[in-house]
């Protein structure tokens, strides 16, 4: 499921542990690694002949510090903006996940500081791993997936399965919020077994945990509570359907619980997307 990797390195935050971490993970040592730094446009030759001799220098440190197999990595630079470009390598290379660092900037902020993961996150339609620059980065053990009965739960949980099932001593976490506190206990009850089926078929220890209230704040909560080291939730493709090339300011300015969670939870989060 997870055959090509685009890691998005600025040399900043902790996507190279993130990566590290998630390569130690056995259904997905076997993926191909392309890392990608991009170096902006500059008005003089001299200085860009001296920005793309430090690009080299940085991609040559960063793949020799990952210390992966020599035939399952390659570096890629490029000019341009870093936005729009990573969204085009991604593309271009037919990436399964983008791994990014994120400032955990609230949705103004991003948008009026022209976040980089921000604006990958509403223009890609790939699933993206997200790592903010204030956490810790853990061995992947515990897996928290978001469940709700949509489609995009429905992905995250296939993927949290294939990425658990050869992990020792690993766990499936199933979370499921209340929001509105309406649902009966065998509705709920509904929604988890699918993934505890699942996850029993394959052998795989879980446990379900469940929250009342709104979903972004519950879950994070959840996912503190539980100590958990990566956190997937499905996010629906997000990109506007008039104008492809802008971001889509009315989501990014509004209640979204991929938004909350992203800038909220303590650990790694997976957003997987779905297109529809």
């Amino acid at each position: 499921m997870i055959e090509k990797i685009l890691l998005a390195d600025s040399g900043t935050g902790h996507t190279e542990e993130m990566l590290k971490a998630l390569m130690e993970v056995p259904a997905i040592k076997p993926a191909s690694v392309s890392v990608l730094h991009v170096v902006p446009p500059q008005v003089v030759a001299d200085e860009m002949t001296a920005k793309w001799e430090e690009g080299g220098k940085f991609l040559a440190t960063a793949i020799q510090n990952l210390q992966l197999d020599p035939t399952h990595v390659r570096g890629m630079l490029r000019q341009g903006d870093p936005k729009t470009t990573v969204c085009e390598v991604a593309d271009e290379i037919e990436a399964d996940l983008i791994i990014m660092g994120s400032r955990g900037l609230k949705r103004l902020e991003s948008i009026l500081e022209n976040s980089v993961s921000q604006y990958v996150f509403q223009l890609s339609k790939r699933p993206m791993l997200l790592v903010k620059d204030d956490i810790y980065v853990k061995k992947i053990n515990k897996i928290m997936v978001a469940v709700d009965g949509s489609e995009g739960a429905k992905e995250c949980l296939k993927l949290a399965l294939f990425l658990l099932r050869d992990i020792k001593g690993g766990q499936l976490i199933l979370a499921h919020v209340n929001a509105k506190g309406q649902e009966t206990p065998a509705g709920v009850e509904s929604v988890l077994k699918t993934g505890s089926d699942e996850a029993k078929k394959l052998g795989i220890a879980y446990k379900s945990v469940t929250g009342v209230g709104k979903s972004g704040e519950e879950i994070c909560r959840l996912a503190e509570e539980n100590n958990v080291d990566l956190l997937m939730l499905g996010s629906p493709d997000r990109r506007p359907t008039i104008a492809k090339t802008l971001p889509d300011l009315d989501r990014l300015l509004g209640n979204s619980l991929s938004d909350y969670v992203r800038v909220h939870a303590n650990c790694p989060v997976l957003l997987a997307r779905t297109i529809g």
